[in-house]
């Protein structure tokens, strides 16, 4: 009995796990003597790689001094097809083109925004500063002269921080599903109860990771000038968070607040921009699918990857804009009482420091949540609840502008690949 092919494969030419017939054990006829002493013995298959391809009876790799597809060939024999010089299969193309704007994007959003994100942070707990920077052109250009004064490093401080938060972040919402019935993802018909408890582990994911936060925020406004190089080291902010968690260490001022007033805006957060990012997305896509379905156009193989980037990046636009005044609060009683000290966001210059941008101490004396949302309105107005909003308008600027770069480049790639 001879081995048989497989009956389906997936799109990349390879058995998928979900298949019946994954490594499954099938009976193969053992090679020589006579036919009726030949028997039947068990093997397993292995999966396949992706990019593979299992041979079969009567089939053998090709060696590599024997050209593939040649007439008379073993590569004709065994049903290869022999590429063409210079041009890459189109399943090769198409996955870097999908690879190429995933990277892009990752890229931008988490190294490239992250002076704006900085900045962002110092104007919304700058309650001294006279400028509120509510346009792009205001933040760049104070963005621009603390760079020349300090140096380039002014602006990129504590990004690494910012990805240990992420590490811990996605690493307890693992371990939290894991241990609960709390569902990581939805199901594409979901209830209401999955639905409330998949809400639930992310604002219980924001809380466990919510230390580890206030500590990556004082380090990314923290002033390059007061700043010691030589006692700071990557893990700083998992050596904060756990000393203000646990309440050892270096005392702080009486101003800070215990954890416990910051736990439910810090779910709220959480809940809120993911429901609203998540919500935004799926409308986007679904606008994308309703007008590509009354207009007909050729197939691009970049409308695999592009619409659902561009549905996240206008969705985490829209959940930034709308609880902005959120986060501006959450920023200020989370610095509270650390004896932060940040740059002037108002582009002032000191003359008496050898040309250095002014530093300013962080002394707000906020009660709780509610205390410091009345406290912003009262002195500083609906507009000081969007402090450095430029800096934010800037981020995702940029953001959008990159991957529309990166698409008209991959687009003309593939043209000219195809074209060739």
């Amino acid at each position: 009995m001879a081995s048989r092919r497989p009956d389906s494969f997936d799109g990349l030419g390879y058995r998928g796990r979900d298949d019946p017939l994954y490594g499954a054990s099938y009976p193969v006829r053992s090679a020589g003597g006579p036919a009726e002493l030949q028997h039947h013995h068990w093997v397993t298959t292995p999966p396949d790689i992706p990019g593979s391809r299992n041979l079969h009876h009567g089939e053998r790799t090709p060696q590599y001094d024997e050209p593939l597809g040649e007439p008379g060939g073993p590569g004709a024999a065994a049903g290869w097809e022999a590429p063409q010089p210079g041009v890459p299969p189109a399943e090769q193309l198409n996955r870097f083109a999908g690879f190429g704007i995933g990277l892009v994007s990752l890229f931008t959003e988490n190294v490239l925004a992250h002076p704006c994100i900085v900045f962002r942070r110092q104007c919304q707990v700058n309650y001294h500063g006279r400028c509120y920077h509510l346009t792009p052109f205001s933040a760049v250009a104070v963005m621009y002269t603390i760079t020349k004064a300090q140096g380039v490093k002014a602006l990129w401080k504590g990004m690494g921080s910012t990805f240990i938060v992420h590490g811990i972040t996605l690493g307890a919402e693992g371990i939290i599903s894991e241990f609960t019935p709390l569902p990581r993802e939805l199901p594409h018909r979901w209830t209401w109860k999955q639905l409330a408890g998949h809400l639930l582990l992310k604002g219980l994911t924001a809380v466990v990771a919510l230390p580890f936060y206030c500590a990556s925020l004082v380090e990314t406004v923290q002033s390059e000038i007061v700043r010691d190089d030589s006692s700071s080291g990557l893990l700083d902010c998992v050596r904060e968070g756990l000393t203000r968690l646990l309440g050892v260490g270096a005392p702080h001022s009486r101003r800070l607040l215990p954890l416990s007033s910051l736990l439910l805006p810090t779910a709220l957060h959480a809940v809120l921009r993911y429901a609203i990012a998540a919500s935004v997305q799926r409308v986007a896509l679904w606008l994308h699918q309703r007008g590509r379905k009354q207009r007909v156009e050729p197939s691009n193989p970049l409308d695999a990857y592009f619409p659902e980037l561009a549905a996240a990046w206008a969705g985490s636009l829209v959940a930034d804009i709308v609880l902005f005044p959120l986060e501006t609060a959450l920023h200020r009683l989370g610095l509270q009482g650390t004896r932060t000290i940040i740059d002037a966001t108002d582009g002032v210059v000191g003359v008496g420091n050898g040309g250095s941008p002014l530093v300013l101490p962080v002394n707000t004396q906020y009660d709780g949540f509610s205390d410091c949302l009345h406290a912003i309105r009262r002195k500083e107005g609906t507009a000081g609840f969007y402090r450095g909003f430029g800096a934010l308008a800037a981020q995702y600027a940029l953001h959008g502008a990159l991957l529309a770069a990166a698409r008209t480049l991959l687009r003309l790639l593939l043209l000219e690949g195809r074209g060739t």
